[in-house]
């Protein structure tokens, strides 16, 4: 073959576009597909971080009624070291060491308990997949200004969520992380943040007398 007729195949080999459409979408079919999970991947992640957020709030009121969730959570304020001792009733913020202040007692939710149980027949099936009970984190705190010297133990309830990493439909987690602060990076599982909601406790305001 002569260099002019090398050169003719070239050039007509340049020109020829029959299965040029077939290339380009093999290239971009891929990415198109990778876009398209990640946005679904990106839906389910926000959604399940606005439920577990409502769901926590749902928790923390149930929990501010009930019965405590933690052991060693007293009932009422007992007195404290103040001398003169002041009378049932005082305020424990109003004199200092007036009611003997409770330790924070904290636990993991626990299907032996009451309280933690009727919080997850609530709140459990609205919950990602492989989450657990034991996620729920139950704090009672004390604070001198909710309660008074015989009345109801009036803490700070606080209930935390912790969920299992979100497991993705395709193995890249940027626009998941974006959604709620994950840390799972293009190519991990990206983190749900701890979700934590804290109310006072509900005084009854019964009282006893001294």
């Amino acid at each position: 073959m002569t260099g002019t007729g090398i050169k003719r195949n070239l050039s007509r080999f340049a020109r020829e576009e029959s299965g040029a459409a077939m290339v380009e979408f093999a290239m971009v079919v891929g990415i198109f597909f990778i876009m398209v999970f990640q946005i679904i991947d990106f839906g389910i992640f926000t959604s399940n971080n606005l439920m577990a957020e409502k769901s926590t709030q749902i928790a923390a009121r149930i929990a501010t009624v009930r019965p405590a969730a933690c052991a060693g959570v007293p009932d009422r304020y007992a007195r404290g070291t103040a001398s003169p001792a002041p009378r049932f009733g005082t305020s424990c913020g109003a004199v200092p060491n007036a009611c003997a202040i409770p330790v924070t007692a904290t636990c993991d939710g626990s299907v032996s308990n009451a309280t933690a149980s009727e919080i997850w027949e609530r709140i459990g099936p609205t919950l990602p997949g492989g989450t657990k009970i034991s996620d729920l984190k139950f704090i009672y705190a004390a604070d001198t200004n909710l309660g008074y010297l015989g009345g109801p133990y009036v803490p700070r309830v606080t209930v935390e969520l912790n969920l299992p990493a979100f497991q993705l439909s395709f193995p890249i987690g940027a626009l998941a992380n974006l959604a709620g602060g994950g840390t799972g990076g293009f190519t991990g599982h990206p983190q749900y943040r701890v979700f934590s909601i804290t109310s006072p406790g509900e005084d009854l305001a019964t009282g006893i007398n001294g």
